[in-house]
């Protein structure tokens, strides 16, 4: 990890600079693959699985004696720890729903929102260097608290045409509708177009690598919604000298360990406290079996040394960090001038792994620096909001008038005259 003390505000966009994703040179290599997707449907999917998965399938669609053999092979530990968190999920999903009232803005013109579930949605899990169960929980228990009528999954299987045990278990806990065997590039094009065995669908969620995300920002052009953009995951430790360094080490560590693009940052107003977590991180690191790919990750991360809460406070709303943790002894005020931030642990006792897994909120978050801009994924997500209007004799008298200057302003006359006319008539 790279120390940095006391940087000047002109350095900081270079500082919090982001392992680089550019998924430009990809474009054609992943253009290929949709389109032989769109052309030919689960022809294509199948080949390119036995490509790039190194697996043949003579189906896609997982049955019904494969989800019974996975729900035998995963643990009750596991099986309860995944009730837990899907109800904790629940839970805090379930109390975001939208209660829409109905408002007279003048006398006769009533005005309203309805929310309406968004009847078919895609989710994508990885399956690389980790079974993701834990996002499936985080994607379809929202999806069904919202209503969708049909929540499709897509993960790839292994060498031997399986799914892990419990991505499957995870998925008919939260009540996902139909599970395909299908991974990157060609798992996308399949929800993006539909195919003959899988449903399309109108949004897709769910993280993966660069492939995955330059084929979610092409079928979002013009074929398909998409959660938000999306890039390698990170952390920022927010710490001031009452942090436990043992703590601060554990949660860079605990992202560290997602993928070697990763980044975990430390911003803190002690130096003692950046040697003690520098000495902490390499014996913990050394502890870890996914050791390596946490030590190419720590290459990306650094440890910040700022003059003052004022200064970090700054630096952690201009990176805007997809997971914050603040870690100081009034956390709770420091989190009241937090603006830019996907998710934000207060306290030393709320480690990131607590939101990635059980604790209700959820993980699917803006990274980036889109947390500027973006949530997370929730309730809203899955739905959509339209709006209702109701206007009486006495509503079109009192604001048609304005609406006849406004429209003829514009020079749409044919606006104009929906109005007049009907102001005309008794």
């Amino acid at each position: 990890m790279k120390t940095i003390q006391y940087p000047e505000r002109k350095d900081w966009a270079e500082i919090l600079r982001r392992p680089t994703l550019n998924t430009e040179q990809l474009r054609d290599t992943v253009k290929e693959v949709l389109d032989r997707i769109k052309a030919e449907g689960d022809q294509a999917v199948l080949e390119y699985e036995e490509r790039f998965d190194k697996v043949k399938l003579d189906t896609l669609a997982v049955t019904e004696a494969e989800m019974a053999e996975a729900e035998e092979k995963v643990s009750e530990e596991l099986k309860a720890a995944i009730r837990l968190a899907r109800q904790n999920i629940h839970t805090f999903h379930a109390a975001q729903r939208f209660e829409g009232r109905k408002v007279q803005t003048v006398p006769g013109v009533t005005c309203w929102q309805k929310a309406v579930p968004i009847q078919k949605v895609g989710l994508y899990i990885p399956g690389g260097t980790a079974p993701l169960f834990s996002t499936v929980l985080m994607l379809a228990t929202p999806a069904r608290i919202a209503g969708c009528e049909e929540i499709v999954l897509c993960t790839p299987p292994d060498k031997a045409g399986k799914i892990h045990p419990a991505i499957l278990y995870a998925a008919r806990q939260a009540g996902v509708s139909k599970i395909f065997k299908a991974g990157g590039v060609q798992a996308i094009g399949a929800m993006a177009y539909g195919t003959q065995s899988v449903p399309k669908v109108y949004k897709i969620f769910g993280p993966g690598n660069q492939y995955v995300t330059a084929a979610k920002q092409q079928v979002s052009l013009r074929d398909v919604a998409i959660d938000m953009p999306a890039g390698p995951s990170e952390v920022e430790v927010l710490a001031d000298e009452t942090a436990n360094p043992v703590f601060v080490a554990a949660d860079l560590l605990s992202q560290a360990e997602h993928g070697v693009d990763s980044q975990a940052v430390l911003v803190t107003t002690s130096a003692q406290l950046i040697e003690r977590v520098e000495s902490e991180v390499q014996r913990q690191l050394a502890l870890l079996p996914r050791c390596e790919i946490a030590a190419k990750s720590l290459a990306n991360s650094k440890l910040i040394l700022v003059k003052n809460m004022d200064e970090a406070i700054a630096l952690t709303n201009e990176y805007a960090p997809e997971h914050l943790i603040i870690e100081t002894k009034d956390y709770m005020e420091q989190a009241a001038r937090i603006v830019n931030a996907g998710s934000v642990f207060l306290g030393s006792l709320s480690p990131e792994s607590a939101g990635d897994y059980a604790s209700g909120t959820n993980h699917t978050l803006p990274t980036n620096g889109y947390a500027k801009a973006y949530s997370g994924v929730s309730l809203d997500s899955f739905i959509r909001k339209i709006t209702f209007q109701e206007i009486t004799r006495e509503g079109i008298q009192t604001i048609g008038p304005a609406i006849e200057v406004m429209a003829a302003n514009e020079q749409l006359d044919a606006h104009k005259n929906a109005v007049t006319v009907r102001l005309k008539t008794e």
